[in-house]
C-alpha cells in the first residue's frame, strides 16, 4: 500500500504540474472498460466476502463456489486490462510517452500484477477449500487471503477515478 500511496502522490504532484498534457491524454482511456472493471472488481469483493462467511460456518464447497466466482470476475478483470494495454501499445504509448502514460501505465501494471497475485492466493484456497482445508474454527487462511483481495480491490477504486476520471 506504501508503494501505492508514494505513486498516488507522485502523479498527483506531476499532474498539477501538467495539467494540460495530463487532460488532453486522459481523454485517451477507456473510461468504460475503467468502470466495466470497477464493477468486477466490486461484485467480486462481494463473492470473496460470502465466501468468508461460508467457511466460518464450515462450509468448505459453498466457501470455494464464491471465491471460484471472485476468481473468474479477476480473470475478466485481467482481460479487459490486456484489451486496454494491447490498445495502447499498438498506438505506440509506452512509458516514455510522456509522463501522464509513465504514471498510467505503472499504476495500472502494478496493480495488473497485484490482481494477478490475488487470483494465485484465492486459486490456492479454493483448492484447500475443496479438499476440506478449513474449518469453522480454523480460516485464518482464508480471511487472509481475502484481506489481500480487498485491499486490491480497494486501491482501484483510488486508482480509476484518479487516474480515468478527475480533471
Amino acid at each position: 500500500m506504501l508503494a501505492f500511496g508514494v505513486l498516488f502522490v507522485s502523479y498527483a504532484f506531476t499532474r498539477a504540474q501538467n495539467i494540460e498534457l495530463f487532460n488532453a491524454s486522459q481523454l485517451t482511456l477507456n473510461r468504460t472498460s475503467g468502470a466495466i472493471n470497477t464493477l468486477v472488481l466490486i461484485t467480486s469483493s462481494y463473492f470473496v466476502v460470502r465466501g468468508v462467511e461460508a467457511i466460518k460456518r464450515g462450509l468448505n464447497q459453498q466457501c470455494s463456489h464464491w471465491l471460484t466466482g471472485a476468481f473468474l470476475l479477476g480473470g475478466v478483470f485481467v482481460g479487459i486490462k490486456m484489451v486496454e494495454f494491447q490498445d495502447k501499445f499498438a498506438a505506440d504509448i509506452t512509458m516514455s510517452t510522456n509522463n501522464f502514460y509513465m504514471f498510467y501505465l505503472s499504476l495500472t501494471f502494478f496493480h495488473f500484477m497485484h490482481v494477478l497475485m490475488g487470483m494465485v492466493i484465492l486459486a490456492v484456497i479454493i483448492m484447500k477449500a475443496r479438499h476440506g482445508g478449513y474449518s469453522a474454527h480454523d480460516y485464518v487462511g482464508v480471511e487472509t487471503g481475502a484481506s489481500f483481495w480487498h485491499m486490491v480491490d480497494f486501491l482501484w477504486i483510488i486508482l480509476f477515478p484518479l487516474v480515468y476520471i478527475i480533471r
